[in-house]
């Protein structure tokens, strides 16, 4: 139980909830003292109950929520390339295997979805060309 970490955090929409972990007692149960409550959005920490955070609360949450900042954005892009993958994966399906019946199902929303992803993807670039023009000149 020596190994364990100082802090706990519980990971939901937006952020976490910290709690201080501890084994200073008799029976050394862990013991897990909320502390504070995080929104990764807004960079908010809001200490819980009648709790006032230490510096070194304020620095482990900081470097958590900066560690948490990353992982969520490499896995948005990893979602991304996956979105790629399976967009491959459905066009072979739809080439070979697909019965008339599964393609009424999906064909509609297929193209709309696509459609409104192409018409985003043409206006973002176009976007960066002009800004991208604009910063050459």
């Amino acid at each position: 139980m020596d190994n364990l970490p100082k802090y706990y955090f519980r990971v939901r929409d937006n952020g976490a909830l910290v709690f201080r972990i501890g084994t200073d007692n008799r029976q050394r149960r862990i013991d897990m003292d909320q502390i504070a409550t995080v929104n990764i959005r807004n960079g908010e920490v809001k200490p819980q109950g009648d709790h006032s955070l230490t510096p070194e609360d304020l620095t482990e949450i900081q470097s958590w929520v900066a560690w948490r900042t990353t992982q969520l954005a490499e896995r948005e892009v990893d979602d991304i390339l996956r979105t790629i993958d399976h967009m491959n994966l459905t066009s072979q399906w739809v080439q070979t295997r697909a019965s008339d019946a599964q393609l009424d199902q999906v064909t509609d929303a297929l193209l709309m979805a696509m459609h409104d992803l192409k018409s985003v993807l043409i206006r973002k670039k176009a976007d960066r060309m002009a800004r991208d023009s604009d910063l050459e000149s």
